[in-house]
């Protein structure tokens, strides 16, 4: 197993790709904090995992409120003793034309998207680094992180966010021996993109038209390659994103009226 006493903190692991990237580092043998700001999303995780026979526990934390990040790192070290793994997984998203985006949308959504990464990031790092851990922090980002479309434009600033503040991280804390990439997922089955996209036939229809593997990703197809990244696998990677779009970014191809 590639991850066989490693500890790993999954941000917004109570649903969608933070649960499955949860459940696939369990499966590789890692420790798994499941750290969700929806009590029962996350409770009802760390049952799932646990059933599969996962080392695996719950802590309730909102990634932009500093002192709740703080609790959460000490509890991941009360119960495991350590951290060498964080998912930055924890975002929202709302569909809004440009002209109609509120203050309170624009900064509710960049406090989790953006300021909840670093965030948690800085505190990570800080653990990582006091305890000498040549640790992996993997960041999601988006297709929108190259790409953009105008149906969610806080969104895309956002992740257009995470890409540039993962290659900040990887050079800071490269001579620490801690590692920081970024993975940016296409179209992927979630219950985020149902609810913010309403999957109709049209909708698949288009999405297809722009995705040359002709399927929407599942969870466990970002899960995989965060896996890699957790791993020593990559150990000679730092910096760096890794697209899991189904080939939607060579084939670059915009749908007018279609978000990611």
């Amino acid at each position: 197993m590639k991850l066989e006493g490693k500890v790993a903190i999954v941000t917004g692991a109570g649903r969608g790709i933070g649960f499955g990237c949860a459940k696939r580092m369990a499966m590789e043998g890692a420790k798994v904090v499941v750290a969700e700001d929806d009590e029962e999303l996350g409770s009802a995780a760390e049952n799932a995992l646990r059933d599969k026979g996962a080392d695996v526990r719950f802590v309730g934390c909102d990634v932009g409120d500093p002192q709740e990040i703080a609790d959460m790192i000490s509890e991941t070290l009360e119960s495991f003793g350590a951290i060498d793994i964080c998912v930055n997984n924890a975002g929202i998203s709302r569909r809004n034309h440009f002209f109609e985006v509120s203050e309170e949308e624009f900064d509710t959504i960049m406090r989790v998207n953006l300021k909840g990464v670093f965030l948690v990031t800085q505190a990570v790092a800080r653990e990582m680094v006091r305890s000498g851990t040549q640790g992996s922090i993997i960041n999601m980002g988006s297709i929108v992180g190259t790409l953009s479309v105008p149906q969610q434009p806080v969104y895309c600033v956002s992740k257009q966010g995470v890409a540039g503040t993962t290659k900040v991280f990887a050079l800071a804390l490269a001579d620490k021996g801690v590692r920081v990439n970024a993975i940016g997922p296409g179209t992927i089955h979630t219950e985020m993109s149902e609810k913010v996209h309403q999957h109709t036939d049209e909708w698949r229809r288009q999405v297809m038209s722009r995705t040359p593997l002709g399927r929407l990703g599942e969870p466990d197809d970002v899960a995989r390659v965060a896996v890699f990244l957790a791993s020593d696998d990559s150990a000679y990677i730092t910096g760096q994103t890794i697209y899991v779009d189904g080939g939607r970014l060579p084939l670059n191809h915009a749908i007018a009226d279609v978000a990611p």
